[in-house]
């Protein structure tokens, strides 16, 4: 019955959104509290736990968005998205744009979460679109995936790396296994998948006040080393704290210095200051300039901010409702592989629930009494894990709305892109995890 209430939940999203035009927010706290009532929870719990999911969902997150617009809108608007993007065209080609958007966001997945990732590549994303003339999704798909494809495969990702702790896995071993699934599924969704009538025949502008109109001439722009280093600055703390914390004793002084510097929102902060001097004051800008850049920036994402929110609310309302325990009755007694199993209860509560890391680590304790009788190593069911929670986004994921926001998708596209894009990198996952099983 649980399921089933999801199930109508969605239904009612969809119809309140596409039938009525009813604005995303206010569908998805009215959604958030009908479904929690049909669930039999307390009245005073439904309101507690939407608290609860709109808290847990922005906590940090509000910071990497507002710090990233910030940094996304100094970039576009001092000339250094179009210096990128330009190079970025120059070296590969319109041709070969995609390839270059894919390679891009694969080198800075490895070390940055999906969302910190995307925000740092959404301003380079528009500006590519806009100096090729190529549709928006057709240029930003391949980046989205693969940010989707390191987020959820490779540790040191939060959702890999706790399940890595869970079944006691060898994370450097995950880490590369990893890699060989997740940069072929990453070409295969990236590339093949974005080329397809479906994303070719899709118009979508960014929406306004996040996309720079003007075309800077070439002396107006900064040189592509500078604008590469502000856009990376982020990228490059990260990295740092990464490393450290796979090399470094858990309890050594410098590591905790070392972890608060790579933590994305205070990484996102000190590129702001440092984009604000390199590409603002030491090009003669004035503060009072740049400091109408970051207002233009934040006002830009209030809407985007709040839809996020409310997109966890109706994630903790399922997840609170007690959903996973029914995805676990449904699937006592198969007899069929613990690799396929492991996938499909993960993969279950990820469609169910919406949050991929509840889907990971729910999934994780379910199987790991499994494990050590499977005979499979514990390195492959952590990666079949991490395939299943890709699996199956949709409109409670909050993930989902934000794709959909910055993408200035109708909710129907919106759908039918992440849905599809996301499910073929779980199945393509779970297919190259029994690949791998052979060999190892």
């Amino acid at each position: 019955m649980s399921l089933l209430i999801v199930v109508f939940g969605v239904f009612l999203l969809l119809v309140l959104m596409m039938k009525f035009k009813l604005d995303a927010f206010v569908s998805l706290i009215i959604t958030s509290l009908l479904v929690g009532l049909m669930e039999g929870m307390p009245i005073l719990n439904v309101t507690k736990s939407m608290y609860k999911g709109i808290g847990s969902q922005l906590q940090s997150l509000i910071l990497i968005l507002a710090f990233g617009a910030m940094l996304g809108k100094l970039l576009a608007d001092c000339g250094a998205a179009q210096r990128i993007a330009n190079t970025l065209i120059e070296k590969f080609g319109i041709k070969n744009v995609q390839w270059a958007m894919l390679l891009t966001s694969i080198i800075i997945g490895i070390t940055m979460f999906f969302e910190a990732g995307f925000i740092v590549l959404i301003p380079i994303i528009y500006t590519v679109a806009k100096e090729t003339k190529l549709p928006l999704l057709f240029v930003g798909l391949p980046a989205v995936v693969g940010l989707s494809t390191t987020h959820g495969f490779l540790p040191p990702h939060p959702g890999p790396a706790a399940v890595v702790a869970i079944l006691n896995a060898n994370m450097g071993k995950t880490l590369l296994l990893g890699l060989l699934i997740a940069i072929p599924t990453a070409i295969i969704v990236g590339i093949f998948f974005s080329k397809t009538k479906l994303i070719k025949n899709i118009v979508c502008v960014a929406p306004e006040g996040l996309v720079n109109s003007k075309v800077f001439k070439d002396e107006e722009m900064p040189g592509f080393g500078i604008s590469l280093f502000c856009a990376l600055v982020p990228v490059i703390f990260m990295t740092i704290s990464t490393i450290a914390v796979l090399i470094l004793p858990k309890k050594a002084p410098i590591l905790k210095l070392i972890s608060f510097f790579g933590d994305a929102p205070i990484a996102l902060l000190y590129a702001v200051i440092i984009a604000i001097f390199l590409l603002g004051l030491r090009r003669d800008k004035n503060m009072d300039e740049l400091m109408k850049i970051l207002n233009t920036s934040v006002k830009a994402i209030a809407m985007i901010i709040l839809v996020i929110g409310a997109g966890g609310a109706f994630k903790q309302v399922i997840v609170d409702a007690g959903v996973g325990k029914a995805i676990v009755s449904l699937t006592n007694g198969l007899n069929i592989s613990p690799i396929i199993l492991a996938w499909l209860i993960t993969a279950l509560i990820r469609v169910s629930v919406g949050s991929g890391t509840v889907a990971i680590t729910m999934g994780a304790g379910l199987v790991l009494p499994i494990v050590a009788a499977s005979g499979v190593t514990p390195e492959i069911m952590v990666l079949a894990i991490s395939s299943g929670s890709v699996f199956g986004s949709h409109v409670n994921d909050p993930g989902f709305w934000m794709f959909k926001e910055y993408f200035n998708l109708p909710v129907g596209t919106a759908l039918k892109v992440r849905f599809t894009y996301s499910s073929l990198i779980g199945v393509l996952g779970l297919i190259g995890v029994l690949t791998l099983n052979i060999f190892f």
